[in-house]
């Protein structure tokens, strides 16, 4: 099996298909076991008790190693990995996300209002709604 690192350095483990997770981290990793997260096929390795066959790990196989930080076991733990079908992606609706287009149609009905009512407008108003109207555009175009 090859241990590939983050900085692209790869190290060889010699392993028995009957061999656990907790094995082969006890055995390349000694006294880290917590702090190191072994990925394979883009599923964390979680489960110590697994086999190697039980997860098709064979000959020349990699997996990834990442040593994490707090290394304690009391910190948060990964959910298990779903089940590999396509999943709906979250809608996020921070405060932020919808801050742009809200504008953008309160300037539309400013707009309206201007070209249907034209005779409530006055000369400042709509020197006004052309600066507002350029002021976000041009910060519309630098955030995208």
């Amino acid at each position: 099996i090859r241990l590939k690192f983050l900085n692209d350095t790869e190290e060889v483990a010699v392993a028995r298909p009957e061999d656990t997770v907790g094995i082969l981290k006890s055995k390349y990793f000694p006294g880290q076991e917590n702090q190191m997260k072994l990925i394979y096929r883009g599923q964390l390795l979680q489960d110590q008790a697994r086999t190697l066959r039980s997860l098709r790990i064979t000959d020349n196989c990699v997996i990834h190693c990442h040593r994490s930080r707090g290394g304690t076991a009391a910190g948060p733990a990964l959910p298990e990995p779903g089940p590999a079908g396509p999943t709906a992606p979250g809608l996020p609706l921070a405060g932020g996300t919808l801050m742009v287009p809200t504008v953008m149609v309160v300037l539309a009905l400013g707009w309206y209002f201007r070209i249907n009512y034209r005779q409530l407008f006055t000369a400042p108003a709509t020197v006004s709604l052309i600066g507002v109207t350029v002021l976000v555009t041009f910060l519309a175009f630098g955030v995208y």
